[in-house]
């Protein structure tokens, strides 16, 4: 890409994640679901928030975890997502911008508060998060700017994103000017429960509007109505051009509608900590490496160095630089 245009930009839900220490009291007395995760209203948001433990905030969401990600791999990454015109939307954005990425989306006025996961984590390491997605649900058409979606070499969407009729009158309307600008578009799938709720839907949009595509095994599982390989690929060529199924420490395949599957090794991590944010990682990496133009088994690599690498921590976002850990194994 040219100096002046972005590698990827990303369509996802704009979410402030604060994470704090907690015992099973605490749990108990906020009816916060041990280890899982539980949408709330602004209400239950409100008190969590005011009575939780003194914590960090970071911004997330499951795409712009992979914007992040790009930008640390030395990318030029952009973002599009929903925050309020509040404090937490405030830090979503100059968080974002902090490391690299564009967001330049409008703050909602007058609506919902900005999206938040509240994080409680207790000392046996679970994680027990209680989910507000306010602002983020408001994303629309209006927000995706024309001449930043033309600019990019990929638009991604984030599934999540895909049951909401706002959201995804947002993904068609991007779609069509990327295809204008003659750019491409990919689309994480996110959770097998929301794919076999949207499962027509999902595949109209993937054979109309999608040239990457990116799954984990139980996604693609339920997207292709198969849990054999040959099935998989063989429906996976017939509907997008490129897809990338993740198998965790089995690794990844790439499936390209005109070659041969590219099997692509796991990274192993020095320890393994926190598998929140592997998906997004390896996102970062195979579409940063498409956009710069690298084959199958290069990209791939990449994927694979960005997933172990913010697995061998807590949180979803890369503590080391992504470059300098690809130029230390030949990849860049």
């Amino acid at each position: 890409m040219p100096a002046t245009g972005l590698d990827v930009i990303g369509v996802g839900n704009a979410i402030v994640d604060v994470i704090a220490h907690a015992d099973d009291a605490f749990l108990a007395a906020h009816a916060i679901a041990k280890g899982g995760m539980t949408l709330i209203d602004g209400a239950a948001a409100r008190s969590i928030y005011e009575a939780m433990a003194p914590g960090v905030e970071i911004s997330g969401g499951s795409a712009a975890n992979t914007i992040a990600c790009l930008a640390s791999l030395g990318g030029r990454g952009g973002f599009i997502g929903k925050v309020a015109d509040d404090t937490l939307g405030e830090f979503f954005r100059h968080d974002l911008r902090a490391a690299g990425v564009e967001f330049d989306t409008a703050p909602l006025a007058g609506g919902p508060a900005t999206a938040r996961s509240l994080i409680n984590v207790s000392a046996d390491a679970q994680r027990s998060m209680s989910t507000f997605l306010g602002a983020a649900t408001e994303l629309g058409a209006a927000d995706v700017d024309e001449r930043q979606v033309a600019r990019a070499a990929i638009t991604y969407f984030e599934g999540y994103l895909f049951e909401m009729p706002r959201a995804r009158e947002a993904f068609v309307k991007a779609c069509r000017i990327a295809a204008a600008a003659g750019r491409k578009t990919a689309i994480t799938l996110s959770d097998s429960a929301l794919v076999d709720r949207q499962h027509t839907a999902f595949v109209e949009f993937i054979g109309a509007h999608v040239d990457i595509l990116l799954a984990n095994e139980a996604e693609a599982n339920t997207l292709f109505e198969s849990d054999r390989f040959e099935t998989i690929a063989e429906r996976a060529r017939a509907l997008c051009p490129l897809t990338a199924v993740t198998r965790s420490e089995k690794g990844s395949l790439l499936i390209p509608r005109g070659g041969d599957v590219v099997e692509i090794a796991a990274v192993k991590p020095e320890r393994l900590v926190d598998t929140t944010g592997a998906g997004d990682a390896y996102a970062a990496g195979l579409l940063f490496g498409l956009a710069r133009g690298f084959d199958l088994a290069r990209c791939g690599a990449l994927a694979s160095l960005a997933a172990a690498e913010v697995i061998g921590h807590f949180g979803a976002r890369p503590e080391k630089k992504l470059d300098g850990l690809a130029r230390e194994a030949g990849i860049l």
